[in-house]
């Protein structure tokens, strides 16, 4: 659907490359993630599982196995090659599973601490509860300087069925992503809005079979499932033209003009296209 595989067939992902997954802790015991290099920003924020049968840890490896599990494994393992950096923001004591969610203070910090580690994408499947006027400019600034170092933030748009956003979709340097069914057509929970059709971009997000750090593989759905193909799309694509600017491997995602955009629904991403558009630029 969104023309991977001949971006994968070409590139494992390069370990210079650092994508940052801003999710919950990642079992690393998992045979087909057995292979990475795996590592936290923080020691106060350990990247593997305590209880694998937890939400946060289930979740984080079901995300982790879709942007890096071993080639060949029933996950999507789209960048095996690169280094993942995983920074838990979700407690492994929380129930929360299918709509994790995070303040907007706890995401910015985890934002700086992927930035000061030399992340250059950053998946952030995860959705911002509550909006204190103080944290939500502590959120804008770190995501501004996410901008200024270079770094690209994929984040999940949202499961909430409805049009709107929130202060990570909104801000001009995300790249918001939808989940689409197995049509191509948005998913009736995931959330649109003006900013999100504007400089956001569609994936699959139907179905999707990835590890389990409780088994072998689950199915979940949405755009947390969604968010990750795009930043592993994003990580092959650095890895092919790694002099390549932020700026530039946003415009090859989008592949279209943001301020010609009227839609509160994106395009789909088309990773083939933007491979090809990078290499006509270099």
């Amino acid at each position: 659907m969104v023309r991977l595989p001949p971006l994968m067939d070409r590139s494992r992902g390069h370990p210079g490359v650092i994508i940052a997954l801003v999710d919950g802790p990642v079992e690393a015991g998992h045979p087909d993630l057995a292979h990475l290099a795996m590592r936290a920003p923080h020691p106060a924020t350990p990247a593997t599982c305590r209880d694998p049968a937890s939400a946060a840890c289930r979740h984080g490896t079901f995300v982790a196995g879709i942007l890096a599990a071993r080639r060949g494994s029933a996950a999507p393992a789209i960048a095996p090659g690169c280094t993942l950096l995983v920074r838990q923001i979700f407690a492994e004591g929380s129930a929360a599973a299918t709509q994790p969610s995070a303040a907007p203070g706890e995401l910015a910090q985890a934002l700086h601490d992927c930035i000061g580690a030399g992340a250059r994408v950053i998946n952030v499947s995860a959705a911002v509860a509550g909006a204190r006027p103080r944290e939500v400019l502590m959120l804008t600034r770190a995501l501004d300087e996410a901008a200024r170092r270079g770094a690209i933030i994929v984040a999940a748009a949202g499961n909430e069925a409805r049009i709107g956003g929130s202060a990570i979709t909104a801000h001009p340097a995300v790249i918001p992503v939808i989940g689409c069914d197995r049509a191509g057509r948005p998913m009736t929970e995931t959330t649109l809005g003006a900013s999100i059709g504007r400089h956001g971009i569609a994936a699959p997000g139907d179905r999707i079979t990835s590890l389990d750090a409780a088994g072998a593989t689950m199915t979940m759905a949405g755009t947390s499932a969604a968010a990750p193909f795009v930043a592993g799309a994003l990580a092959l694509l650095w890895s092919e033209f790694p002099r390549a600017s932020a700026r530039l491997l946003r415009a090859a995602i989008a592949r279209a003009g943001a301020l010609g955009r009227r839609s509160i629904v994106p395009p789909m991403l088309d990773a083939w296209a933007s491979f090809q558009a990078l290499r006509g630029q270099a």
